[in-house]
Parts: structure tokens; sequence; C-alpha cells
């Protein structure tokens, strides 16, 4: 079964943090910012992950210590929950088109860390969340999954629609790469043997 139930504790937050690669796309998410909220809903549903997220952070200061910690956890959970690798597909991509927002994703779950960001949202806010913390997010993510994500915004003007985009782009592209493929069910999908 590939689960992970992940823990992180610092003096800026609480977090604890489940999840289920074959999952159905269940979530219970409480993370004290809401739209936080609604894009890790969104990326369960779209990456058929069950993700259980509880949060309690310094929010009073802003959303930053919250949402990177967070990014980091989901990022040890995949790790955890993927194990060695084997068999798995290892490369997934999507372009998603949320209305007027275009979003390219690709992913390599490689066990190299790097983020290629190229998203210009055009507002500094959605709300009270601070669209910067998007990138700072995924950058926590890939620093502990240990994988190559790079995302493009090929088109878009509003940025909850792009926010959005990135989120559901970004999911069903790791749902591809974590697939298994029955014919590799005991190989590493790497020449080196190892990931």
């Amino acid at each position: 079964m590939r689960t992970a139930e992940i823990k992180r504790k610092t003096k800026e937050t609480d977090i604890a943090l489940t999840i289920d690669l074959d999952g159905s796309g269940k979530s219970t998410i409480d993370t004290g910012c809401g739209f936080l909220d609604h894009m890790l809903t969104l990326f369960a549903s779209h990456g058929r992950f069950d993700l259980e997220v509880k949060c309690v952070g310094d929010t009073y200061v802003d959303y930053h210590h919250t949402t990177e910690d967070i990014g980091i956890a989901l990022g040890e959970a995949f790790t955890a929950a993927l194990g060695d690798k084997k068999g798995i597909l290892r490369y997934g991509d999507e372009i998603l088109a949320m209305d007027e927002a275009v979003v390219l994703s690709s992913v390599d779950l490689s066990g190299r860390a790097y983020l290629g960001w190229s998203v210009a949202i055009p507002t500094e806010k959605v709300g009270d969340f601070d669209t910067e913390l998007v990138e700072e997010f995924w950058y926590g993510f890939v620093r502990k999954a240990a994988c190559a994500l790079h995302v493009r915004l090929l088109s878009g003007k509003n940025s909850h629609h792009i926010i959005e985009g990135v989120y559901k782009s970004v999911a069903r592209s790791l749902r591809a790469a974590v697939s298994v493929d029955e014919r590799f069910s005991g190989e590493i999908p790497s020449t080196k043997g190892v990931l």
C-alpha cells in the first residue's frame, strides 16, 4: 500500500498529513487558510490522491510558513509513499485549461530536486492569500519529493484561474508519474538502477 503519514512540528507550524497515492481523491483539509484548503482539495481530487492535512500555523503573521511547510510535508509524504519507486512510470505531464488560463506541467521523479517556474501571476493577492506563495509551496514540495517539476503558464489573465490551473495540472502530472506500469513492476525506472 503506497501511503504515508507525516508529522512536522516547528516553532511556526504543527502539521499532520496523510496520503494514499492509490486513493479516489477524497480529502479533509484544514490549513487555517481557506484558499490553500481549496487548492489542496483540488490537488487531491485531480490527482486521485486521498489526502488529509491539518495545520496549526502562525497565520496571524501571514500564510508563508503554513504554505511552505505544507509543501515540504507533502513532498516528504510522496517520497515515503513511493518507497523504492519500483514499477512507477516516473514521468508525467499535463496541459490543462482553466477558463482563459492554460498551464503546462511536467514532472520527473528522478531523485533530484529542481523547480522550473515560469508562471507570472498578475495580482499580488487572491483574497488574503499572497500569490507569490504558490511558487514557495512547489519549491518546498520538490526539495522533499526530490523531483524535477516544470510549470509554465501558456496564457491567462485571472490569478485565481492560473493558480487553480497550476494545482490541477501538477496533480495530474504526478498522478501519471506515480502510476505503476505492471510490465515493469519489479524494476526501477532508471538505467542506473536507483532513483
